[in-house]
């Protein structure tokens, strides 16, 4: 099992992603500081989706400033590069959540 923070995506798009994904776990986060609040209760996510392009730059930095040992950012290359956030080719949430659960796969 996968375990993705998903933060600041449309909530209702990410809820109806999660039965075609049986081997991801998705958490959703409204925002940064409910992300850092789920981050800091649940130690087995494996990835955080930084979901919401035009807070991506934002959100990151907050994130790694408030938590270091946070799990992997990631984000749209449409967000641009940033600093520790790996850029996925993927356009959609749902082709992001599939890139990045194949990555994952991949690397564990």
């Amino acid at each position: 099992m996968i375990t993705i923070l998903v933060v600041g995506g449309p909530a209702s798009e990410i809820v109806s992603l999660v039965p075609r994904h049986p081997s991801i776990e998705i958490l959703t986060a409204s925002g940064v500081e409910d992300a850092l609040e789920k981050l800091a209760r649940n130690r087995r996510i494996d990835a955080v989706l930084l979901a919401d392009p035009m807070q991506v730059r934002a959100m990151a930095e907050v994130v790694k400033e408030e938590d270091p040992a946070a799990p992997p950012l990631y984000a749209s290359a449409a967000a641009g590069e940033i600093a520790k956030v790996e850029r996925l080719r993927a356009a959609t949430l749902e082709e992001l959540l599939e890139e990045l659960a194949a990555k994952l796969s991949a690397e564990g």
